[in-house]
């Protein structure tokens, strides 16, 4: 297998803040602001009202009660962006309506979107079935990568030091791990590239992982030696617990993986515990997800 190629220099000029003014997107933002400044981003801080239900009500009052509506968003998104924390970003405030899963993509298409940012509250089991995940019907629909800040990650004094990436060799791992390797080189952070191979009896996983480990490495172009030492894993428990094990072992500042797009898009948010919306809602990081 071939070594990636090697990645220009990331341009985040706009990034995308989705918010619904709670605890999550409050814990997601000083990370956000952190990228924007180390990149001289400009955050676009977007609040997207849900389709109006279908009511037998007077058209008067229901377009009043909508006004009403569509006001206190405003009122609560242009307080948002006016954070103090942020008042040295450039910023711009977007209000629309609609499903996140046509709306997201269509204002990363129209604002030239280069990253998306947000906070999730990590529902998990039953609660995600019932409500589905705003957090991941965006990154799942979202043709730009997506940080998701789940609600184990803290921010402190956040940068990137230590990038974890989960691969899997069988499929395409050159987005994520070109874009992983693009943010390694320009914040000059330790590299981990990580591969799950459940199943494995005991008597073989040597054998195993030597041959793992050779693939691994012929996927890391020989001048990312130049500038650090990239760390390659081999873990035996299914995908979502090898990265979450390896997380807490390393503790990464950052978990970059892929992530594909599902068929049925509209369907695949009510689908129980994928990969990455289970590393999402456990990580002790942000974890940034790149359609591949």
């Amino acid at each position: 297998m071939a070594s990636v190629s090697d990645a220009a220099r990331l341009s985040l000029k706009n990034i995308l803040f989705p918010t619904d003014f709670s605890l999550a997107s409050n814990t997601a933002l000083p990370f956000a602001r952190a990228l924007a400044q180390a990149y001289g981003s400009t955050l676009l801080f977007a609040h997207i009202l849900p389709p109006a239900p279908h009511r037998r009500v007077v058209p008067d009052q229901l377009a009043a009660q909508d006004g009403r509506v569509w006001q206190e968003a405003r009122y609560k998104l242009s307080e948002f962006a006016n954070d103090p924390g942020i008042s040295d970003i450039p910023s711009k405030t977007l209000l629309d309506r609609g499903d996140l899963a046509d709306v997201i993509p269509e204002i990363i298409r129209e604002q030239e979107v280069d990253l998306v940012v947000l906070g999730t509250h990590g529902r998990r089991g039953v609660s995600k079935l019932v409500l589905g995940s705003g957090a991941e019907k965006i990154y799942r629909s979202a043709s730009c990568p997506v940080m998701t800040v789940g609600p184990k990650a803290h921010c402190g004094e956040w940068k990137l030091g230590r990038i974890l990436c989960p691969v899997d060799v069988q499929q395409d791992p050159e987005p994520s791990l070109q874009y992983a390797l693009a943010l390694a080189e320009e914040n000059q952070a330790e590299f981990i590239v990580l591969q799950a191979v459940p199943m494995v009896p005991w008597q073989h996983r040597a054998s195993v992982e030597v041959q793992m480990r050779e693939r691994l490495e012929r996927l890391i172009p020989a001048r990312v030696r130049d500038w650090c030492r990239p760390h390659f894993l081999m873990r035996w428990e299914h995908p979502a617990e090898a990265v979450l094990l390896a997380a807490a072992e390393w503790e990464p500042d950052l978990i970059v993986m892929g992530v594909r797009q599902a068929r049925a898009a509209r369907l695949s948010v009510h689908l129980p515990w994928p990969v990455a919306s289970e590393v999402v809602s456990r990580a002790p990081c942000p974890v940034l997800t790149v359609r591949v």
